[in-house]
């Protein structure tokens, strides 16, 4: 991936709020297995910007690949498995993928009547991504998502994205600054399941602040992701990889503060909290 040499005071950083009922970032997926992983890839973010600013799928990604990628999991979702079986209406076998020299799909050998795949999805989960580059190119990208060119999606065309998808341009702020900074995207049930568990005594023992998880680019990150899109060319698609940094961010819920006036006896172990019981 190369390296953004741009000056931080000539940096902006463009905040994106991923949430939809579905939602499927796959990495690895082929065949009849469509997977998801747990947050959004770069290479679903650089495609929904790259669609946002009309750009072909022939089109150079450089500028976008170039930019610093930060995600963070306001609220992590469920995972769906959406189970397919095909068949032909008429009792007829199913055509192979491929197709002979006069473009006709090839039958299967021996003959398949139903065909089953695996769809993954992620529901009711919401995303704060942050991407940090050149104030230019962040300003037009802001811009274009706001007024995009092609219907833009979340990791897969069947999956629509909610509003607000922009949150804003960020001048000066560094990624991980405004990551932190910006209020909690959770939607209500959860947050009033946060108040309820901080004002039991249960983990999380403060209704203002919230401890979210959070991903970054980083030359010097422990982790490596395959997902850095070289083209989305169907004809030559490939991807590199990129290293990246996990954290946990102290974030702002927007509730009214309220501690505890006792530690409980327990000593706050709640194995259930983390599900909202």
């Amino acid at each position: 991936m190369p390296a953004d040499t741009t000056p931080q005071g000539d940096r902006a950083v463009l905040l994106l709020r991923l949430a939809g009922p579905l939602q499927s970032w796959g990495d690895r997926s082929a065949f009849n297995r469509r997977d998801t992983t747990p947050q959004p890839t770069k290479s679903g973010v650089v495609g929904l910007l790259a669609a946002a600013a009309g750009r072909p799928r022939e089109a150079d990604l450089t500028d976008l690949v170039g930019l610093r990628l930060g995600v963070r999991v306001d609220q992590p979702g469920t995972l769906l498995r959406d189970y397919h079986t095909v068949s032909d209406y008429r009792g007829l076998p199913l055509p192979q993928a491929g197709v002979n020299a006069k473009g006709v799909q090839k039958p299967t050998s021996p003959s398949k009547h139903t065909h089953v795949t695996h769809r993954y999805y992620l529901q009711d989960a919401v995303f704060l991504v942050a991407v940090e580059g050149p104030a230019e190119l962040v300003t037009a990208l802001g811009e274009a998502v706001t007024r995009p060119a092609f219907p833009l999606a979340l990791g897969r065309r069947s999956c629509t994205p909610t509003q607000p998808l922009s949150l804003g341009v960020r001048r000066g702020t560094p990624l991980e600054t405004a990551l932190a900074e910006e209020p909690w995207q959770a939607n209500e049930p959860t947050r009033k399941a946060h108040e309820r568990q901080a004002k039991r005594g249960q983990a999380p023992r403060r209704t203002d602040r919230v401890d979210l998880a959070a991903s970054f680019d980083d030359p010097h990150g422990d982790d490596t992701c395959r997902d850095v899109p070289l083209s989305f060319d169907p004809r030559r698609r490939g991807f590199g990889t990129r290293k990246v940094r996990h954290a946990w961010l102290s974030v702002p819920t927007g509730l009214r503060a309220a501690l505890p006036t006792e530690p409980p006896a327990d000593g706050g172990h709640d194995p259930f909290a983390l599900l909202g019981w």
